[in-house]
């Protein structure tokens, strides 16, 4: 059979084929009774409105780009939603994809949505593959950064202070009386394991402590992947068997914690009377852990809609949007008596 067409919608709803046009794209200027005969008959053909005649007719496409490192990361998650959200509004769908932040993988899918021609693209970028965005350039597709702060006089950005969160995490150790840090990073070639372990450092050189003698770091990794929960029992394994073990683990990410701390309870020891730990993101597991974990909380929702704000903004100026992190404290913290 046929695919059913806008004229078919028409004659089954007794109207005409630009009130069908109106119901598809400015419902606003449309009776309700109208709306609902008209959506009846698009149910009962079931029709499928064509993009590529969208395309042709209105000019542009209802498809946006979404690049992150890891979709199953939850704070890309959350910040995916805030995207979806937000472009659902404007009649826009996204396309999700991972890059794994590996710089080919990056450039394979930029490649494959600028032949697409979609109608921009929200990246959170591989830290030295800025170039792959030549490729969308080439083609006048709108960028915006996500999760990434400026670094371009031509791209709008969206990101957390990276910096002042990891900071706060390590200051508030400090401040418990933990003199020997663990801290489980993920890859030093991901922009946001960088910042964060110079907001550490940061906090040790402000209390006045030596970086070389009370904080230790790795960059953890399991099955090739960093920031997973795999990764972060590993690392805190490592940093556990060493000669002088931290007393408090700072984790990169909310998953290396909960990872640190599947290893630190399979050693038999006590979070955090044996063991502090930090996590950063705050995603929505952390506080319901069999020990809450304090983690730095990013508002990943409203992050991944303020993107889509700057993406879809008939404004052409470039816009840095900064979210300040917030240190929530709970259980995996508080309580315990670090050792000397």
């Amino acid at each position: 059979m046929a695919r059913p067409s806008v004229r078919d919608v028409a004659e089954r709803a007794g109207v005409s084929v630009g009130t069908v046009s109106h119901v598809l794209n400015h419902p606003e200027r449309v009776a309700q009774p109208t709306i609902d005969r008209v959506r009846a008959a698009i149910n009962e053909l079931g029709f499928v409105r064509s993009e590529t005649a969208r395309r042709l007719r209105h000019g542009g496409s209802s498809l946006v780009g979404v690049l992150v490192h890891d979709i199953s990361n939850p704070f890309f998650t959350e910040a995916a939603r805030g995207i979806e959200d937000r472009l659902r509004a404007d009649g826009r769908v996204p396309m999700l994809g991972s890059t794994d932040s590996d710089p080919e993988r990056e450039h394979q899918l930029m490649s494959l949505l600028a032949g697409m021609d979609v109608h921009g693209v929200i990246v959170t970028p591989s830290a030295s593959t800025l170039d792959n965005l030549a490729v969308l350039a080439g083609r006048g597709i709108r960028v915006v950064l996500m999760d990434h702060p400026p670094i371009s006089a031509e791209l709008s950005t969206v990101s957390g202070d990276d910096v002042a969160g990891a900071r706060a995490a390590a200051a508030h150790l400090i401040e418990l009386g933990h003199r020997r840090i663990g801290f489980v990073n993920g890859p030093l070639t991901v922009r946001q394991a960088v910042d964060r372990r110079d907001g550490v450092i940061a906090a040790l050189a402000g209390a006045g402590l030596d970086p070389a003698e009370a904080l230790t770091e790795i960059e953890a990794v399991s099955g090739g992947q960093g920031f997973t929960a795999d990764a972060g029992a590993v690392g805190a394994a490592t940093l556990l068997d060493g000669q002088t073990p931290p007393t408090a683990l700072l984790c990169a990410n909310d998953q290396l914690a909960i990872g640190a701390m599947r290893e630190v309870r399979r050693r038999g020891l006590s979070i955090p009377d044996d063991v502090a730990i930090v996590g950063y993101d705050d995603i929505s597991v952390a506080a319901e852990l069999i020990t809450p974990l304090t983690s730095v909380r990013q508002p990943m929702r409203e992050m991944g809609a303020a993107a889509a704000d700057l993406l879809l903004s008939h404004d052409p100026a470039v816009r840095h949007i900064t979210f300040p992190p917030r240190l929530v404290v709970r259980e995996s913290t508080v309580g315990g008596q670090p050792r000397s």
